[in-house]
């Protein structure tokens, strides 16, 4: 009996082809391969909630709407409580809008850029047609304009993951424009950088913005991902958004974080010196192209193979991404971490060129 069922019979020919999004973990190694802050989580906000915890925190469901988090959410951002909708992580949102609008239809992304817009997109079933970016990463806007024109769903990232360059004004307001869609820019690292697209909300409702605790707030481990959109717009979300899916503790670390946005400005101000400097330092290096960043992360082109670099490296005890995007086979990237934590990858870096070198 069990050799007459195959479960593969049942499942889209899409999604057997999807290689899913596997991260392997490495221990004891200095990690600067995800983009987060490389800083410990604040003394003072753990104490803080702790204290907004209760004994029945744990015991019951959290708030579905998480309605002090969206209230302290429009208060900080100017905007209304109807204009916000909040996730388990980005990721969530990213798949509640590719079920919402990408199912059976077309989905443009810009690529390269983050590896989960294409394989929700493949999740949900949709058709994803990539526009590939200018030679300096830049948008090609009249391209995606016009692979918008039979879309439902166009999603672009500024700054953009990995490349660190950002989208102008103009070029978001042209594809809005030209797009009879709703329109993700995802603004996952703009507090280190960028231009802030919120303000264009009021003025086209085919907008959706995402953003994310997981970097500038240091919140990774908890997943809390946020997107503001038209009203119009989130009625349709949230008939796709999981009831409870941001748990109690995660909504009240957020709300905490919020309430200490001074904290962590300090801190992304220093990691954006630190980002300055490694890229300075990196551009006297031999045989690198490192292209300038809007986030805290910096990615270089190298005249070795990267899967060499990177395995040179991580021998150091030093993790930086490397891709498995045939539009980046040279390419790795690598994430500004503390002070001492970039001069040990930059004293590792020089030791593997100079191995490299050697060998060549």
């Amino acid at each position: 009996m069990d050799n007459q069922f195959d479960p593969g019979l049942l499942v889209r020919e899409r999604l057997k082809e999807l290689i899913p999004y596997q991260e392997v973990s490495y221990p004891e190694v200095i990690k600067l391969n995800a983009n987060e802050n490389p800083y410990d989580f604040p003394a003072e906000i753990w104490r803080d909630i702790n204290e907004m915890l209760g004994a029945q925190s744990f015991t019951r469901y959290p708030d579905a709407m998480a309605q002090q988090l969206i209230r302290e959410l429009a208060r900080c951002y100017s905007v209304g409580e109807d204009n916000i909708m909040v996730g388990n992580g980005s990721d969530e949102l990213i798949l509640n809008l590719m079920l919402t609008f990408g199912a059976g239809n077309r989905v443009v992304i810009a690529v390269p850029t983050f590896s989960m817009y294409g394989i929700h997109a493949r999740v949900a079933g949709a058709e994803i047609v990539e526009v590939a970016r200018l030679e300096d990463f830049g948008l090609d806007v009249p391209g995606i304009i016009r692979a918008g024109e039979s879309a439902a769903l166009v999603v672009i990232c500024s700054p953009n993951n990995p490349t660190g360059n950002s989208a102008t004004v103009e070029q978001v307001q042209a594809i809005l424009a030209g797009c009879q869609c709703p329109v993700v820019v995802d603004q996952a690292y703009v507090e280190f950088g960028g231009q802030d697209f919120l303000p264009l909300l009021d003025s086209h409702p085919n907008l959706v913005i995402l953003r994310t605790f997981s970097k500038a707030y240091g919140l990774a481990g908890l997943r809390v991902g946020y997107l503001f959109a038209r009203p119009r717009v989130l009625q349709y979300l949230f008939k796709v958004k999981q009831p409870f899916n941001l748990n109690i503790f995660s909504q009240t670390a957020a709300l905490a974080v919020l309430r200490c946005r001074d904290i962590f400005a300090r801190q992304v101000a220093e990691i954006v010196r630190q980002r300055e400097a490694l890229y300075k330092a990196m551009r006297q290096m031999p045989g690198f192209d490192v292209l300038p960043s809007d986030a805290n992360y910096l990615m270089f082109k190298t005249c070795y193979p990267a899967v060499k670099i990177f395995e040179g490296l991580l021998e150091r005890g030093v993790l930086v991404r490397n891709f498995g995007d045939p539009l980046l086979t040279r390419y790795l990237r690598v994430s500004v971490g503390q002070p001492e934590e970039n001069m040990i990858f930059l004293h590792s870096l020089q030791q593997v060129i100079a191995e490299l070198g050697e060998k060549d």
